[in-house]
């Protein structure tokens, strides 16, 4: 099972579109860096653990290259750069949908994957319906999401499209 590495705005995006118990579901491990769970989201979110989310100690060797990154790439976050530097060691992709720490962790060939993507692997994973997923973006919006919404319109149009049966008359087509 693949692990995905997650910064604090993926977990918080979840949780807003009332999706973070459904996420567990898909095939895929997911994992924090024991300092944001600490500083960013254990007084909210203490039950994620339970439901899954790894919580995954930095040794004092990736602590060193949290500082080297910081002053190579100082626009993103130092928590986020840790989550960076999780992902890098143990060469899986990283869960964000921050603009500079995509943009850094692109950089260093690292594989970044968003909100939509893990919407997406819901939707197609059966998880979840084209109107939940309308719900949950819906309330991830409103709780202030900085989202593509254009890009998310477009999705949620394409789906629709998708469901919407072409031989209404029941014609056989040839091929």
């Amino acid at each position: 099972m693949h692990v995905l590495i997650s910064d604090a705005n993926i977990v918080i995006d979840l949780h807003d579109g009332n999706l973070i118990n459904i996420v567990f579901q898909l095939p895929y491990r997911f994992a924090i860096p024991d300092i944001i769970f600490i500083e960013e989201l254990e007084d909210r979110y203490a039950y994620l653990p339970g439901l899954g989310l790894e919580v995954h100690a930095m040794d004092d060797n990736l602590v060193e290259k949290v500082e080297f990154f910081a002053i190579q790439y100082p626009k993103p976050s130092r928590n986020d750069l840790f989550a960076m530097v999780l992902a890098q060691h143990q060469r899986c992709p990283l869960l964000t949908g921050d603009k500079d720490l995509r943009q850094a962790a692109k950089s260093e060939k690292i594989e970044v994957r968003g909100t939509i993507w893990l919407v997406k692997e819901m939707y197609e994973a059966g998880l979840i319906s084209i109107t939940e997923a309308e719900s949950a973006f819906s309330a991830m919006r409103a709780k202030g999401s900085r989202l593509p919404w254009k890009e998310i319109e477009e999705m949620i149009e394409e789906w629709k499209l998708e469901e919407t049966p072409l031989n209404i008359y029941n014609v056989e087509l040839a091929e």
